[in-house]
Order: structure tokens, then sequence, then C-alpha cells
């Protein structure tokens, strides 16, 4: 059985290779919000700005019409939070994609499809 953790090693596996085609791919990161932690980590981890639902990455690219790409990344049957979701949607009225993906190769296939896309990009089927 495979977890998030797991799938997402694989994808940073994956960008290890792929950014020598797409530089780019250098900028992707973790955001590091989920995960259990003692109940003084946590609260400490929330005055400094830890905010519950943000998607676990972020591209901070600009292509097509889009200021970023960010994926809430899943496996199996888990499913977005509410709290997940109502930042993806948040962040998509501020002109950003955002995106559940389900395991490292779909997550693989929108980043790369995300990065092709052209300034005058109307599309939003990643």
């Amino acid at each position: 059985m495979t977890n998030e953790a797991y799938e997402q090693i694989k994808l940073f596996n994956w960008v290890a290779y792929a950014r020598n085609t797409y530089p780019q791919l250098d900028l992707l990161y973790h955001v590091p919000n989920g995960g259990k932690r003692n109940q003084k980590e946590a609260f400490n981890l929330k005055r400094q700005g830890v905010r519950a639902g943000v998607p676990d990455l972020c591209l901070p690219v600009s292509r097509g019409k889009y200021h970023a790409l960010y994926i809430e990344l899943k496996v199996g049957n888990n499913k977005a939070t509410e709290k997940q979701r109502k930042w993806i949607k948040r962040l998509r009225e501020q002109g950003n994609l955002a995106l559940v993906c389900y395991g490292w190769e779909e997550a693989s296939a929108v980043l790369l499809k995300y990065i092709k896309l052209k300034a005058d990009s109307e599309d939003e089927k990643l």
C-alpha cells in the first residue's frame, strides 16, 4: 500500500530527472502542512502561519493565464477535505491553477502540461 509521502518522494525523484529538460521544475516545493505533531508544536506552527488545507505542492512559475500551479496530492480513495477544497477555490479565484492529483504519475503529467502552456493559452483542461 502506498501513501502520500511515498508518492511525493517518487514525484520529486522524477523532478530530479525531468529538471534537466525543464529547469523550471527546480522551483517546485512541498508545503509541510500535514503530519501529526504534538500540541505545543502544532500551536507554535499555527502562530507562525501554518494554515490547514493549503495544497501540498507549489510551482511558482507563471504559464498561460496562470500565476502559479498548486497541487494537492492524494492516493487511493482519499478525497480533498473541505478546507482543501476551499483553498483550491480561493487560489483559482486569484489566477492560479490549483488541482487535486492522484499519485505521482498524474502529478508529473500535470506539471509537464502546465510547463508547456503558452502565454496566450486559455486551456484549463490539465
